[in-house]
């Protein structure tokens, strides 16, 4: 194995350790409740779900087909969502694939044909040629020992479209893996997005962090905000919006965890289409925003407005 191999098994080991620790402590205790302290009814949001019961048999389930034909397994239906076992499909659509399974790091990793994946055992976030997919209910090593995730989740990874029925999960399409980190991430948004989530909300569990880029976005789509990443951050029409800008903590390096929160955002995901504004009831300086704007939710130490 040349130098270079061996920095690159490195770097992706230490990723995937970062990313075991982090999946365990994000999200152990959070939760979501119909009303805030003060009693205002929170509007309906995604939000993380746990699997407890890692039995097969206890779930109902869903034959898998690839273009109509028979793959020889079956999906799980987990909190509502279609759950894959990525050994047993990968085996028929995509054999000449290396997958690997670390029974210690309860750990999967998928490898060649233009794909580099990784699952952990109870992390919500799956790692596919660099890129970060997200989904509320995490991937688990099941009683059969495979390690299920998300089939959407699949789906995106490898470039299929899916489609489901009464007695039927289908794939079709040709394999295409996802492209990579590198060239669908642009560096400046991923730098200013990752700033702005570290510096408001550092420390908040990640579907907060997720909540924070999810603000900034929505403005981004909004016709009464800039159009572009930067200048929602940087906006002053009616004077500096985020306070990291005028004490000067939007400069400063990044946690992990908003780097991967900026990247969800990216990708996509959103835990709600109509926030824009949030504000830290504790340290806010200003009650416009909580006299003037809708209530949303909460989420730990943010209020949330549209």
């Amino acid at each position: 194995m040349t130098k270079t191999q061996n920095a690159i098994v490195k770097g992706a080991s230490l990723f995937l350790f970062l990313a075991l620790c982090f999946s365990f402590f994000s999200f152990k205790s959070f939760a979501v409740h119909n009303e805030d302290n003060e009693g205002r009814t929170q509007k309906n949001y995604l939000a993380v779900k746990g699997i407890s019961n890692t039995r097969t048999s206890a779930y109902r389930t869903r034959n898998i087909t690839k273009e109509g034909a028979a793959v020889g397994s079956k999906a799980l239906i987990i909190n509502d969502t279609y759950y894959v076992p990525i050994k047993k499909l990968l085996s028929v659509i995509m054999p000449r694939a290396v997958v690997s399974f670390s029974k210690d790091a309860k750990s999967i990793t998928v490898s060649g044909g233009g794909i580099y994946l990784t699952a952990s055992d109870a992390s919500y976030v799956v790692y596919a040629n660099d890129r970060a997919l997200f989904d509320v209910t995490p991937a688990r090593v099941m009683s059969d020992g495979d390690m299920y995730i998300p089939a959407k989740t699949f789906a995106k990874a490898f470039g299929l479209k899916m489609t489901d029925s009464a007695s039927v999960l289908n794939f079709s399409g040709t394999v295409k893996p996802i492209l990579s980190g590198a060239k669908f991430y642009r560096e400046d948004e991923v730098y200013w997005l990752s700033r702005i989530i570290s510096a408001e909300s550092r420390g908040e569990p990640l579907i907060g962090q997720i909540a924070v880029g999810n603000v900034i976005m929505n403005r981004v789509k909004s016709k009464s905000f800039p159009n572009t990443i930067w200048g929602v951050i940087f906006d002053r029409k009616y004077g500096v919006q985020f306070s990291p800008i005028s004490n000067g903590t939007i400069y400063n390096t990044p946690v992990f965890t908003s780097v991967l929160a900026a990247k969800i955002c990216l990708e996509g995901f959103s835990v709600s289409g109509d926030i824009l504004y949030f504000l830290a009831p504790r340290y806010a300086t200003s009650s416009w925003i909580a006299n003037n704007r809708p209530y949303v939710f909460t989420v730990k130490n943010h209020e949330f407005y549209a």
